[in-house]
């Protein structure tokens, strides 16, 4: 590989969440951390020249992506999801979760329904309580490790509390699965059926294990473009959460008049320029490190299996078919909620994150970030072994 994918960067006291601050999060200090999506490798030297030529210009001031921002995503997605984006499309923000707020605030009105897919990324939940909506559950169905969408109950779950917004995770974070075009197909047609817009986060959609493909929901057909808000960003592909661009598509006028709006509400104009020149740096000089980078963690992906069939055969691995974030079984163990954390915490001196943030569905789950150096993987891993055999 070109790429040294093994380097372990100190982050330490670089103000980074993932490290830094524990204690503010209810943890002790000292743990390994491998919960937020945060990824342990550096983003290609193209991205972190183009931050630094930035940086020597010396003006930061009010900023938009122009044209060629523009054709830098169109042929992203042109190339990797045979996706024709148009842009009367694009609205960019500072965050897919800063989005799927502002399409709540902005398509519906307090106490109105929206569904969601348990467990599920955690801020989907809170963000649809905290703006006073109410959070209606299509759980997820596991069987023999694996997930599938129970879809009379998602129709009826419909039907029955009048949703106005299903939130689609695809590929589904934490649970890994991509969803098939004759699975997406059958929510789609069930939203259109009952008026119900889609907000799509697909943020995951460049980490997809071979034999899976992710698909656009938006593209799947004519009329999905017209229900669907697509949220993008690459953030999680090229390690670029801090700053703070994400790429929303939404070719429904009215839809994207009222999410429009709705920024306006929040006094909301332009985006980081750094998340510019990065999103443009990574999409058009990124991709030769991306296909390392997922060379790599499909290693991981295999260390990590081996590790858990030959050593700690009381955990189950739930295999991915796309992200970074692999999804953990330790039901065997039969531990109660507080006792798993006691184990993860105190005796493996790990920092995961714990299935029943996910909700419904999450018990006896724990969540952890493999896009890491192998040797980090490794000690949290040994260290989880021995917990487990001290028990």
């Amino acid at each position: 590989m070109k790429y040294n994918f093994n380097e372990i960067v100190q982050r330490d006291n670089t103000n980074s969440i993932k490290y830094d601050f524990a204690n503010r999060r209810g943890k002790p200090e000292g743990l390994l951390p491998l919960w937020v999506a945060d990824m342990d490798f550096k983003t290609p030297a193209p991205v972190v020249e183009a931050l630094v030529e930035k940086s020597k210009h010396g003006i930061f001031g009010y900023s938009e992506g122009g044209q060629d921002y523009f054709f830098t995503l169109k042929d992203w997605f042109k190339t990797r999801f045979d996706w024709n984006i148009q842009p009367e499309w694009l609205v960019t923000t500072p965050g897919v979760v800063y989005a799927i707020a502002t399409a709540i605030r902005g398509l519906t009105q307090v106490g109105d329904s929206i569904i969601i897919q348990q467990p599920v990324y955690y801020p989907f939940a809170d963000t649809i309580t905290i703006n006073e909506r109410k959070l209606v559950v299509n759980q997820l169905v596991y069987d023999n490790g694996r997930y599938s969408i129970d879809f009379a109950d998602f129709e009826n779950k419909i039907i029955d509390n009048g949703v106005k917004i299903f939130i689609l995770c695809n590929p589904h974070n934490p649970v890994g699965r991509v969803w098939t075009r004759e699975e997406l197909v059958r929510l789609g047609d069930i939203c259109l059926k009952h008026g119900v817009t889609v907000i799509a986060d697909e943020i995951h959609q460049d980490f997809i294990y071979p034999g899976h493909k992710h698909l656009v929901f938006a593209d799947l057909k004519p009329e999905f473009l017209g229900i669907t808000i697509t949220c993008t960003a690459p953030s999680k592909t090229f390690n670029l959460a801090g700053l703070q661009v994400s790429n929303i598509f939404i070719e429904n006028k009215e839809i994207k008049r009222k999410f429009k709006i709705e920024m306006k509400k929040g006094g909301y104009n332009e985006i980081n320029i750094m998340g510019i020149v990065a999103c443009m740096a990574a999409y058009s000089k990124g991709r030769k490190w991306l296909e390392e980078l997922k060379t790599y963690l499909g290693e991981n992906l295999d260390f990590i299996r081996a590790f858990l069939n030959e050593q700690l055969p009381q955990v189950k691995l739930i295999e991915p078919e796309g992200t970074y974030l692999i999804w953990l079984d330790f039901s065997e163990l039969r531990l109660s909620e507080e006792q798993l954390e006691d184990l993860i915490i105190n005796q493996a001196g790990l920092w995961l994150d714990a299935g029943t943030m996910f909700g419904a569905g999450g018990d006896g789950f724990q969540r952890i970030n493999i896009a890491a150096p192998r040797l980090i993987l490794e000690q949290a891993l040994t260290q989880l072994e021995r917990a487990i055999n001290e028990k």
